[in-house]
């Protein structure tokens, strides 16, 4: 492959009908093969959307997942149940994962469905997964009492199902801590959980954080144990790009850089986008930079999603072409 890739960061939107699907599922109007059926069919309209789009490293889109952390508790029914109604904020709520007794890995929980996609395309798919430290960080624990053990426990187990999808194939393994910023004095945890994870892995590991405070903690995340880092960019108006110009000197990963806002409905014109690129360009060459959406896009319609990923891919095509990188 050559420089200047373009990929997704991991979920797509769901379409109407799995929706629908899903909460007939929930009370009991269909049973788990007729989902299956539905959530296998919007998995293939995600591959071809984004073949269609011209993307270079495809997902997988997410779709027989719902919250990225109650999918695997849902899964570890040996040690982890899920709580009563719990209040967000204003009138959300949701349903909070509890450690409830010693995290083990049970079986594959990603690979059938990382399989099943992969199989759709000859373009990589890259393997999903939450990370140990957000698996622990928006959960209960009621077994552990200590952070530390319970997120290197947790990171044995999501290191058992990496493995199992470089088994199955997997050439590039995504484990995202969107809670790695939040709590700045533990970022040497994450690092710690995050290595158990990906060293010796076979696979190019990618980890992606979104919409926290960086400029306290850059340094950690320079250093953290993966190959890629995928960072929001757009929603900040690039100022990570200034972090990295900082820590330059140490930053030695390849980087996957946001230049569409996923919360925003508005959609980004090709020299926006283009602008955001040539910034990145600035700061590391083409064989190190990926270009994607500042995150998931299964908050947005299929409609707004797919618009997205093709001028993500329309702008970078015409850098190439004005830079001659092609």
């Amino acid at each position: 492959m050559s420089g200047l890739l373009t990929t997704a960061v991991g979920s797509l939107p769901k379409p109407s009908y799995l929706a629908k699907a899903r909460s007939a599922f929930a009370s009991g109007r269909i049973d788990a093969s007729e989902l299956d059926k539905l959530t296998r069919q919007a998995t293939a309209e995600c591959i071809r959307m984004q073949e269609d789009v011209g993307l270079d490293v495809l997902v997988h889109g997410e779709m027989e997942r719902g919250d990225m952390v109650a999918y695997f508790a849902e899964l570890l029914t040996e040690s982890m149940a899920i709580s009563g109604l719990v209040r967000s904020y204003g009138n959300r709520y949701y349903r909070k994962p509890i450690i409830t007794g010693e995290l083990r890995w049970q079986g594959p929980m990603t690979v059938e469905m990382w399989r099943y996609a992969q199989g759709l395309t000859d373009k990589p798919v890259k393997g999903m997964l939450t990370g140990p430290y957000t698996m622990v960080e928006w959960s209960f624990d009621e077994h552990y009492g200590s952070r530390r053990e319970a997120v290197l426990a947790m990171a044995q187990v999501v290191r058992r199902e990496a493995e199992e999808l470089v088994k199955a194939g997997a050439k590039f393994v995504q484990v995202d801590e969107p809670a790695a910023s939040t709590r700045p004095e533990e970022m040497d945890l994450v690092l710690e959980a995050l290595a158990i994870v990906t060293r010796g892995l076979g696979a190019k590991t990618i980890t992606h954080i979104c919409y926290g405070d960086f400029a306290s903690v850059f340094h950690h995340i320079a250093n953290l144990p993966v190959d890629q880092l995928d960072l929001e960019m757009a929603n900040s108006g690039y100022a990570l790009l200034g972090l990295i110009q900082e820590h330059n000197s140490e930053f030695r990963k390849e980087l996957a850089m946001g230049v569409v806002d996923v919360h925003s409905h508005v959609l980004e014109t090709r020299e926006q986008v283009k602008i955001g690129i040539k910034k990145g360009l600035e700061m590391l060459p083409p064989e190190r930079l990926f270009i994607d959406p500042d995150c998931g896009l299964k908050t947005r319609t299929v409609e707004e999603a797919e618009a997205k990923l093709r001028v993500i891919v329309e702008a970078t095509r015409e850098v190439k072409r004005e830079l001659e990188l092609d």
